[in-house]
């Protein structure tokens, strides 16, 4: 089983890993659309008002301007620790234990603006743009990543993939047919959607998830193991979708 993860727009600084090595990312089949945004975003960065100006970044934001021009060169730590910010916080990976860690590094994928999705234990450097973004000189992120990075994660051949990830990053590279999986909603018991919560749920179940470290290739295989963890999943009224159902 492969989860889906969405970045957050909140960033944990520094890292002492070594700079971007893009032939250690996941999916290395994005080598070229990878390079392709990383060129792009550090030539913006060049220039700081245009920068603040198509990344919507305040005055107080211009560090992160800062940030996209030294993208090759900055210091890295493992995604699953750069991201902060809600679900980041719930899952609270850098304190599981190292099995728990590893499990991470094996099943779950973070999907990134610039790198696409990476590994949770891929090193990244501190960075700035998200999903709506349209850089000088490229198509609309949207068009870029979206057929590559189907084609990568079908070429992965996972056998099943939880679908975490929020609308503006399904978009940049959908689930391919071939590939069986499930896009996850988080609901209460009457079915209502809960915004505050979603994120802090998935979260939880990730965290879940790794301290278990169950061996899951299928969505039977997943709802075994909810079952069993008291975690509430049931089908919705639309084909693909899980409702992971939590109270209010």
């Amino acid at each position: 089983m492969k989860i889906l993860l969405p970045p957050s727009e909140t960033k944990r600084p520094g890292g002492d890993g070594p700079p971007l090595d893009l032939d250690a990312l996941a999916l290395p089949t994005l080598r070229r659309e990878r390079e392709a945004v990383i060129d792009a975003l550090v030539e913006l960065a060049g220039d700081e008002a245009e920068s603040r100006r198509i990344l919507k970044l305040s005055a107080r934001q211009a560090s992160d301007v800062a940030h996209n021009r030294r993208l090759r060169e900055a210091p890295t730590m493992p995604a699953v620790d750069r991201y902060t910010g809600v679900l980041f916080d719930a899952l609270d990976a850098s304190a599981l234990a190292r099995p728990s860690r590893r499990w991470l590094a094996e099943h779950v994928w973070i999907h990134s603006a610039p790198f696409g999705p990476v590994g949770a234990l891929d090193d990244v450097p501190l960075y700035r743009l998200a999903a709506g973004a349209s850089l000088p000189g490229m198509p609309a992120l949207r068009r870029h990543w979206a057929e590559a990075t189907s084609a990568a994660i079908a070429a992965d051949r996972p056998g099943f993939v939880l679908d975490l990830r929020s609308e503006a990053y399904v978009a940049l590279g959908p689930i391919p047919p071939s590939v069986k999986s499930a896009y996850v909603r988080v609901v209460t018991e009457q079915g209502r959607a809960l915004n505050h919560f979603n994120k802090k749920s998935k979260g939880a179940l990730v965290r879940m998830l790794a301290e278990d470290r169950p061996r899951i290739g299928s969505l039977r295989a997943l709802r075994g193991w909810a079952e069993a963890r008291g975690v509430v999943l049931r089908d919705a009224d639309e084909p693909g979708i899980l409702e992971l159902v939590v109270a209010e």
